[in-house]
């Protein structure tokens, strides 16, 4: 049975989703408290925690920000149903996904599920694990995706400096570590393995967070932001995560690094469909 760390100051809310998500294999360990949930949280013994934002003692960020300095267990942060603020801010601080109150017992199950598969697949941060690096890759089912099959799965990633190495499940910069959320590296690896083609922000939000993407969604769009900013620029000062307005997000690659070919470090080759680029 997979334990989940459960923050939050209702109690009777955290009564009713641990009889809730029992009979689904889940062990929910309910803490009412900020600083008694972060000391559970860093303990190595959860796969996904609950956090909320609104605490008695500190803020949900506070308690965010500190488990994401020190560990890569998976978090989705509970939010009011109208705080689109604390949405995003969540989301730029490292947590995985957000479910906003009130919620449907069924769609926090969803999401916490696909937290946990990725969890199983690629043994990231969760019990006895800690160290807020790409290592504790978030995954995804099905060939093209995070975890499925095909010979991405047996060699590691390499365009412009970035590494990913699959067996240590790290990723690299010029050879240093990059401190990579689980959503991060996922995005990552799929950016990586089109090689330089775009793919779709629906994609993304399907293979990383497991589910649809929702109207006004911006989860991917800040995951992607905070991952281009930890990449750091190309060479030539360009962003190495270019947009494409209104489709999704790709990776530059130099033409001896693509199998696609016909593209240059001035104007990478995506595809058709990419004259809306935003650099």
């Amino acid at each position: 049975m997979e334990r989940v760390l459960l923050i939050d100051d209702d109690k009777e809310l955290c009564a009713l989703l641990t009889e809730y998500l029992a009979p689904e294999g889940l062990a929910v360990d309910p803490c009412h408290t900020g600083g008694q949930g972060l000391a559970r949280a860093l303990s190595g013994d959860y796969d996904a925690a609950l956090l909320d934002v609104a605490l008695p003692d500190t803020s949900g960020f506070d308690v965010l920000g500190t488990i994401r300095s020190r560990s890569a267990l998976p978090v989705l942060m509970l939010t009011g149903r109208g705080d689109d603020v604390d949405r995003i801010v969540g989301l730029e601080m490292g947590a995985d996904d957000y479910v906003p109150k009130p919620f449907v017992p069924r769609e926090l199950l969803a999401r916490l599920r696909a937290v946990l598969r990725r969890t199983r697949v690629h043994g990231m941060g969760g019990m006895g694990g800690t160290g807020g690096t790409a290592g504790t890759a978030a995954g995804a089912a099905g060939p093209g995706f995070i975890g499925g099959v095909g010979p991405y799965r047996k060699r590691n990633l390499t365009f412009g400096g970035i590494t990913v190495d699959r067996s240590a499940r790290t990723a690299l910069r010029d050879g240093a570590p990059l401190p990579l959320t689980p959503v991060e590296y996922a995005i990552l690896v799929l950016l990586l393995e089109a090689e330089g083609g775009t793919v779709a922000r629906e994609d993304i939000s399907r293979g990383v967070l497991g589910r649809d993407i929702l109207p006004f969604d911006r989860s991917i769009d800040v995951h992607v932001s905070n991952l281009r900013k930890k990449l750091g620029p190309c060479d030539d000062g360009q962003p190495r995560v270019g947009t494409v307005r209104g489709v999704g997000y790709y990776f530059r690659v130099s033409p001896t690094e693509s199998t696609f070919g016909g593209q240059d470090a001035e104007e990478p080759r995506l595809g058709a469909g990419h004259e809306n680029v935003a650099r």
